[in-house]
C-alpha cells in the first residue's frame, strides 16, 4: 500500500492538480482503480470525470517503476506454516498481483489468485471473495479473511466470511474499523496473527474429509 499511495498521490497530481493524503487511499483501498478515481473526483469536487481513466493508467505507470516491493516481517514465514488452502483477493491489475506475490512468496503458495481482472466490481461488493471461496469449493463458515481496509471489512462481511483486520504500517486506526469488527479481531501486524489463523486451520481442516484446512 505504501507504493500504491506514492504513485496515486503522483498521479492525481499530475493529471489532475488534485492533492490527495495517504488516509484518503487506504480507505478506499479494495476499490478498482476507476472506481477510486471517480470517488476521490466526487469528494474534491473535480468536475472533469473525462480523464478518469488517465489518471487510472497513470497510476498504474508509475506503480510498475516502484522497486522493492516485499512483503511485511513474518508474512513469508507465516504463509509458509499455514496448512491450509490459501487465496489472494486483491483490487489491483492481474499483472502486478502476480508479480509481486510470486517475487515475495512463489505463485504456488496460493492455491487462488484474484484480481481486478476476474471481477466487475471491487470491494465492499462481496463478489471477489465469493469467487475466490468457490474456486476452492468452500463455504464462507469455513474460511476467514485477513484485511486491511474497511472496505475489504465491509465485502468479506457481506459475503458472510469471518474476518481479522492488520494494521502494520497504515494511516488508519482501530476507531476506522468501528461498527465493521470488534476491536480484539484488529492487529498491529501481520505476524501477530499466526495463532489465530493456525488455529483456524486446524479448526476448519477438522470440517472437511481432506484434512486440510481451508482459508
Amino acid at each position: 500500500m505504501p507504493a500504491h499511495y506514492r504513485a496515486w498521490k503522483i498521479a492525481f497530481k499530475e493529471v489532475a492538480n488534485i492533492d490527495v493524503d495517504d488516509r484518503t487511499i487506504y480507505l478506499l483501498e479494495g476499490m478498482r482503480g476507476s472506481e477510486l478515481v471517480k470517488t476521490i473526483f466526487e469528494q474534491k469536487g473535480f468536475s472533469n470525470h473525462s480523464v478518469v481513466e488517465r489518471v487510472n493508467s497513470k497510476k498504474n505507470e508509475i506503480f510498475k517503476t516502484i522497486p522493492n516491493i516485499d512483503s511485511y516481517d513474518g508474512t513469508k514465514e507465516l504463509i509458509a506454516s499455514l496448512e491450509c488452502y490459501k487465496a489472494v483477493v486483491s483490487g489491483s491489475a492481474k499483472e502486478d498481483v502476480e508479480a509481486i506475490i510470486d517475487r515475495s512468496f512463489g505463485k504456488k503458495s496460493f492455491d487462488t489468485i484474484i484480481t481486478a481482472d476476474d471481477i466487475d466490481k471491487g470491494k465492499p461488493d462481496p463478489s471477489s471473495f465469493i469467487i475466490a471461496s468457490r474456486k476452492m469449493n468452500i463455504k464462507p463458515s469455513q474460511a476467514i479473511v485477513v484485511e486491511n481496509a474497511p472496505l475489504g471489512v465491509q465485502a468479506a462481511n457481506n459475503a458472510g466470511i469471518k474476518c481479522i483486520v492488520v494494521l502494520n504500517n497504515s494511516p488508519l486506526v482501530i476507531s476506522d474499523f468501528e461498527s465493521l469488527i470488534s476491536e480484539d479481531g484488529i492487529f498491529k501486524e501481520t505476524r501477530s496473527t499466526k495463532n489465530v489463523l493456525q488455529s483456524w486451520c486446524k479448526y476448519a481442516g477438522a470440517k472437511n474429509m481432506y484434512g486440510k484446512g481451508r482459508v
